[in-house]
């Protein structure tokens, strides 16, 4: 018999799960990882300037033709096209702890009926795998601005720029996107413990044994 339990614990949890994911995967198709130094259009007398942005295999910049507006799009067809190794170190590493994150985030929407499998507390694997999925998403932004010395970065960062050094660039909301939505992941994954224990508590039991099959606790 299916059981729904839903406390405060475990829906914070879930939400905070689903945010996490949204949040690394947004950032992940962004453009705005790096905003370039401000450059006047060209063949635009009374143009303002404007600051392209460079994203880890996208990109967005106003063409000469373009009246308004800017053109983002990939730069790199395939992946070996990537601006940097490190860069396609960071795709591996993102993609991967994004995955992790959405399937742990579709998961948690069921827990409110099923809160194990074969014995094991859905919280536990699930926070167990937004552990490694942090770890994951920690190696990818370690490595990424050790690509900002590729030739790419250098065009919009200007002849300045180096590994782990931006040059005339700025760090767009993407980057500040996915560092955050890393510090939540490691907070889902401790979190997660908590709303364990909020579904598998003495009241919730008690309940249970009552005959209840939907279960609300504050």
């Amino acid at each position: 018999m299916c059981h729904v339990i839903v406390t405060c614990r475990s829906m914070l949890w879930t939400l905070l799960s689903i945010v996490a994911a949204f949040g690394e995967l947004m950032a992940f198709m962004s453009s705005d990882w790096l905003v370039g130094f401000p450059r006047a259009p060209e063949h635009h007398r009374h143009g303002e300037a404007y600051r392209p942005t460079l994203g880890i295999y996208g990109r967005c910049v106003k063409l000469p033709h373009l009246q308004r507006g800017v053109l983002c799009g990939p730069y790199a067809v395939h992946f070996g096209e990537i601006a940097s190794g490190f860069w396609q170190a960071t795709c591996i590493f993102l993609a991967a702890g994004i995955l992790l994150l959405c399937a742990v985030a579709f998961v948690s929407v069921f827990t409110i009926c099923f809160q194990s499998v074969m014995k094991k507390s859905i919280f536990n694997v699930c926070g167990l795998l937004q552990g490694i999925a942090g770890l994951f998403l920690i190696l990818g932004l370690t490595l990424y601005p050790a690509g900002w010395g590729s030739d790419k970065a250098r065009l919009y960062c200007g002849a300045e720029a180096a590994p782990y050094r931006a040059g005339l660039c700025s760090m767009g909301w993407a980057f500040y996107t996915a560092a955050g939505g890393t510090a939540l992941t490691f907070l889902c994954a401790v979190f997660s413990a908590q709303a364990e224990i909020a579904t598998s508590s003495d009241k919730v039991q008690e309940e249970i044994e009552e005959g209840k099959s939907l279960i609300c606790l504050l």
